[in-house]
C-alpha cells in the first residue's frame, strides 16, 4: 500500500486577535518566503497587506 505524503500548508496563522464581536486581525506568515502579511476583516469585508518594517523592507519571520 502506497502511503500518502502530507503536504505542508504554504501559510500559517501566527496571531489572531479579535477587536470587536464579528471584526479581527490575523498575521499571516507565508512558509515559504517567511513573509508576514496583516489581515484585517470585520462583518461586511477584509484586507490584506504585507507587513513593512521602518526601512519599508517586508517583515521577514526568522529561520527556524
Amino acid at each position: 500500500m502506497k502511503m500518502k505524503k502530507q503536504k505542508k500548508n504554504r501559510f500559517k496563522i501566527v496571531l489572531n486577535e479579535s477587536t470587536g464581536d464579528t471584526s479581527g486581525c490575523r498575521i499571516i506568515e507565508d512558509t515559504e518566503t517567511g513573509i508576514n502579511y496583516l489581515y484585517h476583516f470585520d462583518e461586511y469585508g477584509g484586507g490584506l497587506t504585507v507587513l513593512i518594517d521602518e526601512e519599508g523592507e517586508p517583515v521577514v519571520a526568522p529561520e527556524q
